[in-house]
């Protein structure tokens, strides 16, 4: 088995703020909003937002460094979100089985869908080219959405850059969005070497 490459990157302004008293649990329900798309994000987050694009762009050479011309599925994570688990030990599990699923237990990893089908990983797929832009489309959702749904936001330090020739992708349908055919679910092509269908891993420092 080939040796995973991890490509390290630093970013040293990609941090984050948390301020508690904005949580879905806090008493205090009168602070400020501004709307993101559809959904409201108390106004002291929005204020601390991270300059996603200038971030984005410096992962994005990074990207394009080792993928350039390559068909590709990035999954991106937050090691937060993996308890007691660091970085470098979430990296590890995932070079040796393939992704970041370890625990058929652990909740926020999977997902029901109305027509049952089987998804071993929920990601994006793109064709990476010098001009376009890519990971300011993971820092900003991961910053928002966990914002609305958990009362702070995700940063991401992990991201698995997978062969899109080596996965099948399964459109798939969410309760209340039965009308949308989504296509961010995928699983292996081998299910018995999910690793080798890893191209790298880049972490975000």
């Amino acid at each position: 088995m080939n040796e995973i490459p991890v490509y390290q990157i630093s970013v040293p302004e990609y941090k984050l703020k948390v301020f508690r008293n904005t949580s879905k649990t806090s008493k205090k329900s009168n602070y400020a909003v501004t709307t993101w798309y559809n959904v409201k994000i108390p106004q002291i987050y929005w204020d601390n937002k991270p300059d996603f694009e200038k971030i984005g762009a410096k992962i994005d050479k990074c990207l394009k460094k080792h993928f350039i011309g390559k068909e590709v599925v990035i999954r991106a994570l937050g090691s937060q979100e993996h308890k007691g688990k660091s970085a470098d030990e979430l990296i590890k599990i995932i070079k040796k089985i393939g992704h970041d699923r370890y625990n058929p237990a652990r909740k926020g990893d999977r997902y029901e869908n109305l027509d049952n089908a089987h998804i071993d990983f929920f990601a994006l797929d793109f064709a990476i080219n010098n001009k376009d832009v890519y990971f300011k489309h993971f820092l900003e959702p991961f910053y928002f959405w966990p914002i609305t749904d958990r009362g702070e936001p995700i940063r991401i330090d992990i991201a698995i850059v997978y062969d899109f020739s080596k996965l099948f992708k399964v459109p798939h349908r969410y309760k209340g969005r039965e009308n949308e055919l989504k296509e961010d679910g995928f699983v292996f092509k081998c299910a018995g070497n999910k690793a080798d269908a890893i191209l790298g891993i880049i972490k975000i420092l």
